[in-house]
This record gives structure tokens, C-alpha cells and sequence, in this order.
């Protein structure tokens, strides 16, 4: 992870190992139930196999972690082997039981996924966002808890107000994190769905799908104004812009006139005015 997990939570995380001192004990399978808050909602079938296969001949060699539910037990680590060690039939499951709050789970989950990086964009936005609003947190009070930036948070966020099937491309992989990105600063929903219709079939780059937004703009800024006459810009002026937009990842415009003009950024939220402001100081 890029920056220190925030203050506790890497003590949660070393709490899920399991020493010499621990009790471990065999619980049913029948008794014991996946992590309610677990963000992952997909599994790879052909890693859980090869976990079976490896659980059939060798047994299972580290404990889950779970904790005491109304019913039975839920799980706090260890779901792909619960998972492999049914797919078996296996009738128990060695298991340490540990007393965890809600929240504590939840972080756990979000945290053993993040390390692992099993989320994919989708997955990690919901989490995010059902984090913040169980425990009415705000981004910056997740962004410390999970040891990411509070433009990172708002990033992922962003990501929850793409159409439907928009998300659902993200969440398959057809759809990067950044041509989502790049996405979600459309407000034409019809607009948005068909630029990420393009960006599928023709397999555009990130690069490719923000040059097509930005001539999406003009024709639809031109069609506002007909009367206005395209001018002939400066290729210098040009690069720069290309430039800076790579450098920002937004828009940006530079309006010059003979010796003096200005350079525009473009953001789209407050989260997104965040994230630029944050860059600009870094620069200073």
C-alpha cells in the first residue's frame, strides 16, 4: 500500500494471525456463514478448485478467523477456503474465534482485499461507500482509516454514478478504472453510454476515449454557437494542453492571446476540485 494504514488498523490486521498460543478449534461447515460485509462479490472458481484440490491432499493448514454471530459463526478471514473446503465435503473446518465489532469486520475485509488487490473498481466504490455510511464517516476520516489518499477515495466514488451497465463493464474489466474515470465527467447519460459503447468495440486507450470526449465537447459547444468561427490555434499551445491534461487527468485550457492569457483545469465535483488543489500544492 502506498501510505501507512491508518491508526489500529494494522493492529487488526496482525490480529488475524495465528500463533502457537491460539486455540484452534474444528467448527461444522454447516455452522458457519460468509462475512456479511465482505466486498468481494465474485470468486475465482478455477483458484478455488486448485484450493480444494490442495485441501483434499493436504488438509487445510491455516485456520479461518471467525467470529461468535446470533446463529453459529461468521467469518473474518478465510472465505476462499471455506469455500474449497465445502466444495470437498469436508464436514469441519479448523477455525480461532475472535471477538470483532461491525465496523472492525468491515475494515478487515476491505483491507485483506485492498492488500491482495482482489476488488475490482466497482466493488472497491461500494465498499467505500457502505464503509461511510454505516459508520458515518467522511472521506477524509476513510481515507485515514484505510491508508489512502482522500482524492483516491473520491476517485472510486465518482465511479458510482456511471449508468448500469456502464459499472457492470468496469466490474468485468471491459472498462478500465480510467476510461471510467474519464466517463463519469459526462452529465449526457446518452452521451456516456454510447462513448463507452466506442470505447468497446474499438478497444480505444484511455488516451483515445478523452480525445473523443474533448471533440464531443466542441461539437456540442459549436452547435450552441454556430455563429462563432473556429480559429486556427498554435501547436505549441497545443502540446501544452496535452501536456498539462496528461499531467492533471482533466481537462485543461489554455486561452492565449499575444503575450498574456490563462491555463484552465477543469474538475467535476468538489472531490475532483480536491484531488487538482492537492496536485497544485504539491507542485508549489
Amino acid at each position: 500500500m502506498s501510505r501507512r494504514l491508518g491508526k489500529g488498523l494494522d493492529a487488526l490486521i496482525s490480529s488475524l494471525e495465528v500463533g502457537d498460543d491460539d486455540k484452534v478449534v474444528e467448527i461444522p461447515l454447516a455452522q458457519i456463514r460468509p462475512n456479511p460485509y465482505q466486498p468481494r462479490k465474485t470468486f475465482d472458481e478455477e483458484s478455488i478448485r486448485e484450493l480444494a484440490e490442495s485441501i483434499r491432499q493436504h488438509g487445510v493448514i491455516q485456520p479461518i478467523i471467525v467470529r461468535n454471530a446470533v446463529k453459529g459463526y461468521e467469518i473474518i478471514a478465510g472465505e476462499r477456503r471455506f469455500r474449497a473446503s465445502q466444495l470437498v465435503g469436508n464436514a469441519t473446518i479448523p477455525a480461532v474465534v475472535r471477538d470483532f465489532s461491525d465496523q472492525q469486520v468491515m475494515e478487515i475485509a476491505l483491507i485483506e482485499n485492498l492488500q491482495r488487490e482482489d476488488l475490482n473498481a466497482i466493488e472497491l466504490a461500494q465498499a467505500y461507500q457502505s464503509i461511510m455510511e454505516k459508520f458515518q464517516l467522511t472521506q477524509e476520516e476513510l481515507s485515514l482509516r484505510v491508508g489512502k489518499s482522500r482524492s483516491h477515495i473520491a476517485n472510486f466514488l465518482r465511479l458510482l454514478t456511471l449508468p448500469a451497465e456502464v459499472k457492470e463493464h468496469v466490474s468485468r474489466g471491459t472498462l478500465s478504472m480510467g476510461h471510467a474515470r474519464a466517463l463519469a465527467g459526462l452529465k449526457d447519460e446518452k452521451q456516456l453510454k454510447e462513448l463507452a459503447r466506442q470505447t468497446i468495440e474499438n478497444e480505444w486507450s484511455v488516451r483515445q476515449l478523452e480525445e473523443a470526449i474533448q471533440q464531443l465537447g466542441r461539437k456540442n459547444a459549436a452547435a450552441k454557437k454556430p455563429q462563432a468561427r473556429a480559429k486556427k490555434r498554435d501547436p505549441y499551445i497545443e502540446q501544452i494542453e496535452e501536456t498539462l491534461r496528461e499531467r492533471f487527468k482533466t481537462t485543461v485550457r489554455i486561452r492565449h492571446q499575444k503575450d498574456r492569457g490563462r491555463i484552465e483545469l477543469l474538475y467535476y465535483g468538489r472531490q475532483d476540485l480536491e484531488r487538482l488543489l492537492e496536485m497544485l500544492e504539491r507542485l508549489a
